[in-house]
């Protein structure tokens, strides 16, 4: 049963980038930079038949233009017990749309709606419980300054993950592409 979700690649330039914030934080467990994505819709495991429905139903997004992906700070999702360390994604329009079109093109499939509000972002981290709220909020004051990053996307992906608590390694099964533009990175 592949566990599976969709999401953005991140450009191999804007993750160097991002990987520079690696280390410095007790209990972090690192993503690597090769799997940073910006999820659009976890989907979970599925059966192969289920999977081979998803792929297809993907495929049936609307055309699009490449979308402008913006990335302007560092923060943590959950407050008192913080459980992972992520690059802010600028919410746009064009981003939610794309995100409530693979909503919905997976719910006709029967899948369950997804209950979380979208928060576009790049987990950079997996935080044990030695990563207290008081040294997250250190260890992101220590960092200093965000220098937005920018790209464009160009596709979007379903990606297949192993069986694992934190996910990786994440293999692309299947690609989206928006328009004739390449994926295009900015620093």
């Amino acid at each position: 049963m592949p566990r599976l979700f969709t999401g953005i690649e991140i450009p191999p330039e804007i993750a160097e980038r991002l990987a520079l914030h690696r280390g410095g934080l007790p209990g972090a467990r690192w993503v690597e930079p090769s799997d940073y994505h910006v999820t659009l819709r976890f989907i979970g495991d599925v059966d192969g038949g289920l999977a081979e429905e998803v792929t297809a139903a993907l495929a049936e997004a609307r055309p699009r233009a490449p979308i402008a992906v913006e990335l302007d700070a560092l923060a943590s999702f959950g407050s008192g017990r913080p459980h992972s360390l992520f690059a802010r994604v600028v919410p746009n329009r064009d981003l939610a749309d794309l995100q409530a079109e693979q909503e919905r093109l997976l719910r006709r499939l029967g899948l369950p709606p997804d209950t979380r509000k979208f928060t576009p972002h790049v987990t950079l981290a997996r935080l044990r419980r030695e990563a207290t709220a008081d040294a997250v909020a250190q260890y992101l004051a220590l960092q200093g300054p965000f220098a937005r990053l920018g790209f464009t996307a160009g596709r979007s992906a379903l990606y297949s993950a192993k069986a694992s608590v934190g996910g990786g390694p994440y293999v692309v099964e299947a690609a989206y592409p928006f328009g004739d533009e390449p994926v295009a990175a900015s620093a």
